[in-house]
C-alpha cells in the first residue's frame, strides 16, 4: 500500500530534505506541502492524506491547532509532530487529543521513514524520554490553583482539555462565544497561564492528582 503524506514546516531547507527521504521510499507518496498551520490545514482538508507530518511551532497556525481542528471535524488521519523541542505541557495536550507520533528534528534523517511506517502501521510512535517529559509532576502551587476556578469555568476547561474551539463550547454549553472568551480569559489570569495547551496539560495533571 502507498500511504499519502502532507508536509508542514517553515523552514523551506527542512521542508525539502523531508520531502527527498519521502522520495527514495516506495511506500509513500508527498501529495502537499505547506509552510505554516493554515495552509496545512486546508491541504489536509482537500485530500485528505493518511498522514498529516506537522511542525509543532508554525506561523498563523500552530501544529497543535491543526489536530485540534481535525478531531473536531473528525477527519479521519493519522497526525505526527516534528519538533525541535516540546515542552512537558505540550506533549501531554499533543497525547491527549490524539497524535499518533513525536519525532524530534534531530533524529528525522535516520528515524522518519521508520517512525512513519510505524505509524501507518497502527502502532504510536511516542519515544519513552518524551512521555516521561509529559507526565513529569508540576509544582503542587499551580495545580492548586484549579480549586479558585468557579464550576463553569472547570467545565470550560475540560472541555477545552478535549480540543473543542470557543465556538463549539458555547454551542454546547448554550452561551455565546462571546461568553466563553471572558470565561476562558478568566481561567488564564487565575491559573496564571496565557494558552489553551498550557491549560490543557495542567487540567489532565489536575484531574489526574485529584484522581479523576
Amino acid at each position: 500500500m502507498i500511504y499519502s503524506v502532507v508536509l508542514a514546516d517553515d523552514h523551506p531547507l527542512l521542508l525539502g530534505g523531508l520531502q527527498q527521504i519521502l522520495l527514495s521510499a516506495p511506500d509513500f507518496k508527498v501529495v502537499g506541502t505547506a509552510a505554516n498551520g493554515a495552509d496545512a490545514l486546508a491541504l489536509i482538508r482537500d485530500l485528505k492524506p493518511n498522514i498529516a507530518l506537522l511542525d509543532v511551532s508554525m506561523p498563523r497556525t500552530s501544529g497543535l491547532e491543526v489536530l485540534r481542528a481535525l478531531k473536531e471535524e473528525r477527519l479521519r488521519l493519522k497526525v505526527v509532530f516534528l519538533t525541535a523541542t516540546m515542552s512537558g505541557a505540550q506533549i501531554a495536550d499533543a497525547i491527549s487529543i490524539g497524535a499518533w507520533g513525536i519525532l524530534l528534528k534531530e533524529y528525522a534523517p535516520e528515524a522518519l521513514l521508520d517512525c512513519l511506517r510505524h505509524v501507518a502501521s497502527g502502532k504510536k510512535w511516542l519515544p519513552a524520554e518524551l512521555i516521561a517529559k509529559a507526565t513529569e509532576t508540576p509544582d503542587v502551587a499551580d495545580l492548586r490553583k484549579f480549586e479558585l476556578l468557579t464550576a463553569r469555568e472547570r467545565e470550560i476547561a475540560a472541555l477545552i482539555c478535549g480540543g473543542l474551539s470557543n465556538r463549539t463550547i458555547a454551542q454546547k454549553l448554550g452561551a455565546s462565544e462571546g461568553t466563553i472568551g471572558i470565561h476562558l480569559h478568566n481561567v488564564y489570569r487565575k491559573v496564571e497561564i496565557s494558552n489553551r495547551t498550557t491549560l490543557a496539560a495542567l487540567h489532565v495533571q489536575y484531574m489526574a492528582s485529584r484522581g479523576g
